[in-house]
């Protein structure tokens, strides 16, 4: 499954011409690309899919979201390790 995740601006720069971020997701660490949303700084949040931040989000409704997220387990699925979840599909499978 593939979630629009909010996530918190930490840093802000030009990579090879395009302009990024480095993004917290509750505790996960992800750069995305800024393009869409130029004018975002740190300390905003957004609502991010596939790598890039699509539109602004209010702290209170990205906070909400991420716990009831972590409370799914979606965040886990969204930005675990795959072959993590592989093996501990394989053994509940047995």
């Amino acid at each position: 499954m593939c979630l629009a995740v909010p996530g918190r601006v930490t840093e802000v720069a030009e990579r090879d011409g395009t302009l990024m971020a480095v993004m917290d997701f509750g505790g996960v660490v992800k750069d995305v690309c800024l393009e869409y949303l130029p004018d975002l700084a740190v300390g905003e949040y957004a609502i991010v899919h596939v790598g890039f931040a699509l539109q602004r989000l209010d702290e209170e409704s990205a906070r909400r979201t991420l716990d009831l997220f972590a409370e799914l387990g979606l965040l886990q699925e969204e930005f675990g390790d795959p072959w993590e979840a592989a093996r501990a599909a394989e053994e509940a499978g047995r």
